[in-house]
């Protein structure tokens, strides 16, 4: 199967769910996703033990949320991994958050108070980290296609190098070939503020 079969019939498996809360496309999702999700939390910085659970929470939204997908705006990968992103995001609120902001946020849902503000240090970071992303998805797309297509496969999608070469039938020279000029590029367009074109 090629590449673009393989995320035709990911993209299928989302639609099913979406439209008949199909079991077995659900299963093929998250057997091949849960892996790729819970690794690259922990390289956002979850424990294990955090990594696991948020996994779940990821897969339980995948599910859940599967008629909010469109194909027209993200690949399933880039749709899955941004909402691990966004659970890594919550759990870092919480775990920064002191115990009384939780008290009232509780309050706050249960009618009581509003909700305590955000400290703006993790404020401050979110947009950094939002801000860097932008910045990111801007040199992505100033990169050849062929190029940016094996970087969101190794970085985002967590595939190994011989498996992004098997899935777009090329030698495995060329896929880590590409890789390297394209963390080249990167680099340029990150030490020109942007400057740099491709």
């Amino acid at each position: 199967m090629t590449r673009s079969e393989e995320e035709q019939a990911r993209i299928a498996d989302l639609l099913a769910i979406a439209r008949h809360r199909d079991r077995e496309a659900f299963g093929r999702l998250f057997d091949h996703y849960a892996p790729r999700v819970k690794a690259y939390l922990r390289r956002l910085g979850a424990d294990p033990q955090q990594a696991e659970e948020l996994t779940q929470e990821v897969m339980l939204a995948v599910w859940r949320q599967a008629a909010q997908y469109d194909p027209r705006r993200a690949t399933p990968g880039t749709w899955i991994f941004r909402i691990a992103r966004n659970r890594r995001i919550d759990a870092l609120r919480r775990e920064r958050r002191p115990p009384e902001a939780e008290e009232a946020e509780v309050e706050a849902e249960a009618g009581g108070e509003e909700a305590v503000e955000l400290p703006d240090a993790i404020l401050e970071a979110e947009s950094e980290a939002l801000l860097l992303e932008k910045r990111l998805r801007e040199a992505i797309a100033r990169l050849p296609p062929e190029q940016a297509e094996i970087l969101r496969l190794y970085y985002l999608e967590e595939m190994p190098q011989g498996e992004i070469a098997d899935t777009l039938g090329l030698p495995l020279g060329t896929v880590k070939s590409r890789l390297r000029l394209a963390l080249a590029k990167l680099r340029d367009y990150f030490a020109g503020n942007g400057a740099s074109r491709t």
